[in-house]
């Protein structure tokens, strides 16, 4: 008989398999994964993991002794080469040929990499994967300054993490802000605020431009200036990976090209996650998410639709960033705003944005304030009075009423 394959091994790929079984398909499931590990949590790694505050095992999507439970052939260790639509067929390394009755892609993305002078230095990372937190961990132990190149989520988070551990920490950054591409002015200022009050030494408008050093890095070179350090981490964003799926003849821009079933553009191969470009009606328009959610809701979509169901699937994203003490929780996109309502006080690291358009709420990012998350989620779309959501005697609650 032949069976579901699933081709990645990321929260999408879990997912899909565990609500195969949820949706009692007794079937064969494979899943595919070309690195060492079942399935995890990928954005662990630069928060927990890399702290040190969670294990390894603790990393995992579900235990390992799941997969056998459930009866879920999980194979690590094991790349695919080439999907064959026409035979539906998958190779595994070069020589191994498995038969699917349906296909799910999952296979993520990966770091964009600087193909600069001294980039092959020893010393300088990138943070993907467990192995990849594994080397950045032992580095930081025997290392007195870091330079991370990118300040986005990801960068910060290891900012925050390396500058507690008694590291220096430096942040360049190629834009004007930090944060710029995902977020407002006022939310950049709180956080540029924030990382340089707790040492961090945050340098924008700030290209790199190659490393030196002799065997290992040295320094970060940023046209007429050089800034000293001896461990580099890289975060300047990721790329989808949409190569196999290409080769394979499937619609792909801004990565796999799907519908709202999580269907690609071959009746029978779906597509889940970060790799995904989808529609969502609820937002008006298609869009490619890098996010724990997105790739959550997408698998168990695609699980019911591959055995007969007709499931749409429409969301509004969130989002989450643990530095120091504060997590920031995030619904929708901020630039979807035309007007901004803060309620509580930015001093006290704990206060929540709400963005307006046209008087109803498209997002709110949420600084140690869980409540207002929460019923944000519930307010999407919603006409509110601005007055009502700056006040903080007022409960937000009776908005849902």
């Amino acid at each position: 008989m032949s069976a579901i394959v699933v081709i990645g091994a990321g929260h999408a790929a879990g997912q899909t398999a565990a609500s195969l079984r949820q949706e009692n398909y007794e079937g064969e499931i494979v899943i595919l994964g070309d690195e060492p590990h079942p399935p995890y949590q990928r954005p662990q790694l630069s928060k927990k993991y890399l702290s040190g505050d969670i294990t390894l095992e603790q990393v995992y999507l579900r235990p390992e002794k799941f997969y056998g439970d459930n009866n879920i052939n999980l194979r690590t260790n094991s790349p695919v080469t080439n999907i064959d639509p026409l035979s539906k067929a998958v190779t595994v390394g070069n020589t191994e040929t498995i038969i699917y009755e349906k296909l799910l892609i999952a296979t993520g993305s990966r770091p964009r990499k600087l193909d600069l002078n001294g980039s092959d230095l020893k010393g300088i990372y990138y943070l993907r994967s467990i192995s990849d937190v594994d080397l950045i961990s032992t580095a930081m132990k025997s290392a007195a300054s870091v330079c991370i190149v990118g300040g986005g989520y990801l960068g910060l988070e290891v900012a925050a993490i390396a500058v507690t551990s008694g590291l220096q920490v430096t942040v360049l950054e190629t834009e004007e802000r930090i944060l710029q591409r995902v977020t407002t002015a006022e939310m950049s200022a709180f956080y540029h605020e924030l990382h340089t009050s707790r040492g961090v030494k945050i340098h924008t408008q700030t290209a790199c431009s190659g490393f030196e050093g002799e065997k290992q890095v040295e320094r970060v070179l940023c046209g007429d200036r050089s800034f000293d350090a001896d461990l580099i981490i890289i975060g300047i964003g990721i790329l989808p990976n949409t190569e196999l799926a290409a080769e394979s003849g499937l619609a792909c821009e801004n990565g796999i090209v799907v519908d709202d079933h999580c269907l690609t553009s071959d009746p029978n191969i779906f597509a889940a996650g970060d790799c995904t470009n989808h529609p969502n009606p609820l937002l008006g328009r298609r869009l490619r998410l890098e996010s724990v959610q997105n790739a959550m809701d997408q698998a168990r979509t695609a699980a019911a639709n591959m055995l007969g169901g007709d499931i749409s699937y429409a969301a509004i994203p969130w989002f989450w960033s643990d530095q120091y003490e504060l997590k920031l929780q995030m619904v929708g996109f901020s630039s979807d705003g035309a007007t901004q309502v803060l309620r509580g006080n930015k001093s006290d690291n704990a206060f929540a944005v709400f963005y307006l358009d046209g008087g109803a709420v498209v997002a709110v990012d949420a600084v140690n304030s869980p409540r207002e998350f929460m019923v944000a989620r519930q307010l999407y779309g919603r006409q509110v009075d601005a007055s009502q959501l700056a006040d903080t005697q007022f409960n937000l609650k009776d908005l849902l009423i």
